[in-house]
């Protein structure tokens, strides 16, 4: 079997659609506007991404205010937002070039999704032309973090918060499956800021890691392994406005645990690596044959989102051919280093516009496909 490829899930918003979100939020256009150009947006992302030859196409998350925050808010600037959230939440991380991203606060319970990935998946499949397609989600784990770190919610103790929130994550996940995805992969990029210890954000020094495991394990267990097989697992160091959280963070902080989720495959930044072969053994190492009845593999990250540059197909062929040496076979994929464009915001400064890197986020999924089917035939699978 060849190596198999898989996009992470965003793509840049294009500079209408972002200027449809700020209207949105100043009252200039109504919802029906701002759909409007969503579906402008997602039409045109599922035609280029069926023009790539990626197996399974994605919107680019076009509707979304963010890969964390679209179960709880209609945009970034907080149009929508759930009556029971506060604005004036959890700095989720602090970037590379000074800028900061916030979830909201919960301020009474229970936790119940706004908004279910498969809603937007459902309204964009009509676009697809039968391609068959897959969905991010928000991993529970990233949610945890709107429930007061140090503190309580009046009349809503955590554990109850923790159930609601595994329940609603499931419900998320099996809608996708029902409404026709192929795929569903879990955002997981809190996963390496938990060892950051950052004085500035007091949560990444909380020592959340194995909570973080145990919680998303919770939402695995309800599935079966063929179930799982297709449910995989999105780790990087961050991937907004061209900057990154965690990318000083050693990946052996996390990657021994990772693959303690018993999820079916795992999309890993790789490409923007220094020690690129240190990571490749410990994930060779590390990754399992058997998690709990499906064998895991490891799709890493060949392109990287955040530089304009674009991989050439016999660069990222070498990439994998080095990455073989390490990782099974069976248990290799190649994927990009993150989402190309996480929230729904972005100017992507080092681009010099959105549209410009829209056009080369395709060029670089078109590349990757093209790389991987180069190793692909030199290693004889």
């Amino acid at each position: 079997m060849p190596i198999p490829t898989e996009v992470v899930g965003s793509l840049p918003r294009p500079t209408y659609l972002q200027q449809a979100f700020a209207d949105y939020d100043a009252s200039k256009i109504s919802q029906s506007d701002l759909v409007a150009a969503q579906d402008k947006a997602v039409e045109d992302s599922l035609k280029r991404m069926r023009q790539t030859g990626e197996t399974y196409i994605t919107d680019g998350e076009q509707r979304a205010s963010s890969f964390a925050t679209y179960p709880i808010t209609d945009t970034l600037g907080g149009t929508g937002l759930a009556d029971n959230l506060a604005p004036d939440g959890q700095y989720f991380a602090i970037f590379d070039d000074g800028h900061h991203r916030q979830l909201p606060r919960l301020v009474r319970g229970p936790i119940k999704y706004k908004t279910y990935a498969w809603q937007n998946f459902e309204k964009s499949a009509e676009f697809a032309e039968g391609a068959p397609m897959k969905q991010a989600v928000i991993a529970p784990s990233m949610l945890y973090l709107l429930y007061p770190l140090n503190g309580t919610v009046e009349g809503y103790p955590r554990e109850q918060f923790v159930e609601d929130l595994v329940d609603e994550c499931e419900k998320d996940i099996r809608g996708c499956f029902e409404k026709g995805a192929k795929r569903v992969s879990i955002d997981f990029t809190e996963g390496r800021l938990t060892a950051k210890n950052d004085s500035r954000n007091p949560w990444t020094g909380a020592k959340l890691l194995d909570t973080f495991i145990e919680l998303n394990n919770k939402v695995l267990e309800r599935f079966t392994p063929e179930e799982r097989s297709n449910i995989g697992i999105h780790t990087c160091p961050g991937g907004d406005c061209d900057s990154v959280h965690s990318g000083e963070v050693d990946y052996h902080e996390l990657l021994p645990s990772l693959f303690r989720m018993n999820a079916g495959y795992f999309l890993i930044q790789l490409a923007s690596e220094k020690d690129k072969e240190k990571v490749y053994k410990e994930i060779g190492e590390n990754i399992r044959k058997d998690a709990n009845g499906v064998k895991q593999v490891a799709f890493v990250g060949v392109v990287n989102p955040l530089d304009p540059k674009v991989e050439e197909p016999d660069e990222i062929c070498k990439a994998l051919m080095t990455a073989s040496k390490y990782i099974p076979l069976d248990q290799l994929g190649a994927t990009d280093d993150c989402g190309f464009s996480p929230f729904s915001i972005d100017v992507k400064p080092k681009h010099g516009s959105p549209d410009f890197a829209r056009d080369v986020a395709f060029q670089k999924i078109a590349n990757r496909i093209k790389g991987a089917k180069m190793a692909s035939e030199k290693l004889g699978v």
